[in-house]
C-alpha cells in the first residue's frame, strides 16, 4: 500500500466504508461486491470452460445502496488515470464512460426479461469483437469527428485516427496476450509452478516467507504433522457438505496430497489463506483449491449484518447471486479455531487481470465501458434495475456528479496516503516491504 496512492485505494475498501456511510443514497438496494475497484474485474472460467469477464473478488459482499459499488469503481478509474500520468481532461473522460456505461448498462437491463438479465454475460469472444469494433471505428476518420461541413478532412485528423489506430492494435495485441496466458491458468498449470516430485510423489514447493508447506508449519500451530494432516482432512469433509451432491461425488475422486499456507493480495494481507493439492487417478490428474479466510465484511460496520451465519457462506452466497457463472467448487467451511472462517475455490482458474498500470487512456476507456456494464448486470441481477435506471436518467447528470465526487475523492485518496507513508516513515505503522 506504500507504493502509490493507486496501491493504497486497493488496499483501502474500509477507509472508502466509512467515508461512503455519510454520503447521500437513494435507497436501492442491490447484492454489493463491496471493493468494486477497477483492480478486482477480470476473466475467468465458466463451469463449460469459457472465459468470461466480470468482478471476481466478494470478500466484501454485503448487501447495500448501489452507490457504493458504483462510486468506488468510478473513484478508482480516476485515481488510477492520475497514476497513469492521464491529462485532467482524460482523467474525467475515462471516468465518466465508466459511469455512463453503468448508466446505459442499467437501462437495457431494465428493458429485458427477467431470465435474460441472468443469461447475460460477456465472453471472451464478445472482447474481442469489441476491441475489433473499436479499432475500426477509431481508424476510419468518417466515424470521428475530423470532417468540416464540405466532407473534407481537417487538418491532423488522418495523423491523430493513423494514431488512435496504432494505440488499438497495441490494446489488442497486449489483449490477446492476456487471454492465451489465462487458457494456461488452470491446475495443471498450478502443478507445473507450485509443485516439485519427491519420491515418486508431487508435493507444493516451499518459498517462503510466500508459500509455507504444512509439513514446515505443524509445529506453530501447536500440532504434529498427523494431527495437522488429520485437521485438514476434517474441514475437507466440511467444505464438501457446502456443495450440490454431483460436485461432492465429484471430488469423492480425490485425494489430499499436500498443503501450505499462501500470502495473497494486497487488500487480503494479514488474513490466512491456504492452497491444497488433490489428485484424481494419477499424478496426471491434479486439482490445486484455495482455502481462503473470510472475515467481516467492512460494510457491515455501517450497512445491516449479513444473514448468513459465517462469513465464508456470505462470500459464497454473494459471489453466487452476482456472477453470471461461479465456480463448480464454490463453497465455506468453519476454521479449526474459534473464529476463523474460510471459503474454497479453485486456484487460478483462467484468472485474468488487466494492467491498469500500463493502460493508455484509449485502452484505459475501453476498460472502463467494460467494467460498468459488468457491474450493472450484477446489480441487476438482485436489484431492481427499472427502478435504478429511472433514478439514474438519461441526461449525463449521474455521469457529471460521479466524475466531481471521484475527484473530490482522489485527492481525499492523496491526502491519506501521504499520511499513512508518513506514519509508516514514523515507525508509528510496521510494515514489511519487499515480499
Amino acid at each position: 500500500m506504500t507504493v502509490s496512492p493507486f496501491t493504497f485505494y486497493r488496499g483501502a475498501a474500509k477507509v472508502m466504508a466509512t467515508d461512503l456511510a455519510t454520503t447521500p443514497m437513494a435507497g436501492l438496494v442491490v447484492q454489493l461486491c463491496g471493493d468494486a475497484h477497477l483492480s478486482n474485474f477480470g476473466g475467468f472460467a465458466s463451469p463449460e470452460r469459457q472465459l468470461l469477464f466480470g468482478l471476481n473478488d466478494f470478500d466484501e459482499t454485503l448487501p447495500g445502496p448501489f452507490e457504493y459499488d458504483l462510486k468506488r469503481m468510478a473513484a478508482s478509474f480516476t485515481i488510477a488515470a492520475r497514476n497513469n500520468g492521464f491529462t485532467p481532461a482524460d482523467t474525467r473522460a475515462v471516468t465518466v464512460e465508466s459511469v455512463k456505461a453503468y448508466q446505459s448498462g442499467m437501462a437495457e437491463f431494465a428493458a429485458m426479461r427477467t431470465l435474460d438479465v441472468w443469461y447475460a454475460h460477456m465472453s471472451e469472444q464478445d472482447i474481442q469483437d469489441a476491441v475489433r469494433a473499436a479499432a475500426e471505428e477509431g481508424s476510419n476518420p468518417g466515424l470521428k469527428p475530423g470532417k468540416g461541413k464540405t466532407g473534407k478532412k481537417k487538418p491532423g485528423a488522418s495523423k491523430a485516427s493513423k494514431a488512435e489506430a496504432a494505440m488499438f492494435a497495441r490494446a489488442s495485441k497486449n489483449l490477446n496476450k492476456v487471454l492465451r496466458k489465462a487458457h494456461t491458468r488452470d491446475s495443471l498449470g498450478a502443478l507445473s509452478k507450485f509443485a516439485e516430485v519427491v519420491d515418486g510423489r508431487h508435493r507444493i514447493v516451499s518459498q517462503p516467507p510466500v508459500i509455507i508447506p504444512l509439513r514446515d508449519l505443524a509445529g506453530s500451530y501447536e500440532m504434529t504433522p498427523e494431527q495437522a494432516r488429520e485437521a485438514v482432512e476434517e474441514q475437507f469433509r466440511g467444505y464438501k457438505t457446502t456443495l450440490s451432491d454431483d460436485r461432492r461425488q465429484m471430488l469423492d475422486r480425490f485425494t489430499i496430497v499436500d498443503v501450505a499456507r499462501k500470502v495473497v493480495g494486497v487488500g487480503s494481507v494479514g488474513t490466512r489463506a491456504w492452497m491444497v493439492l488433490l489428485q484424481g487417478r494419477d499424478s496426471g490428474d491434479p486439482l490445486f483449491l484455495q482455502v481462503k479466510e473470510a472475515t467481516a465484511s467492512v460494510l457491515e460496520d455501517h450497512l445491516p449484518k449479513s444473514r448468513y451465519s459465517t462469513p465464508g457462506q456470505r462470500v459464497v452466497e454473494g459471489q453466487r447471486l452476482m456472477q453470471a457463472a461461479s465456480d463448480i467448487f464454490l463453497g465455506w467451511t468453519k476454521g479449526v479455531q474459534v473464529d476463523r472462517y474460510y471459503y474454497w475455490r479453485q486456484l487460478r482458474d483462467m484468472k485474468a487481470s488487466a494492467e491498469v498500470e500500463g493502460m493508455s487512456p484509449v485502452g484505459m476507456t475501453f476498460y472502463a465501458r467494460m467494467c460498468g456494464w459488468t457491474l450493472a448486470r450484477a446489480h441487476a441481477r438482485s436489484g431492481d434495475p427499472v427502478a435504478i435506471a429511472g433514478y439514474l436518467g438519461t441526461d449525463g447528470a449521474i455521469e457529471s456528479a460521479i466524475a466531481d465526487f471521484s475527484a473530490r475523492y482522489a485527492d481525499q485518496n492523496q491526502r491519506d496516503y501521504d499520511a499513512f507513508v508518513k506514519a509508516v516513515a514514523d515507525g508509528r505503522i510496521q510494515a514489511v516491504t519487499g515480499t
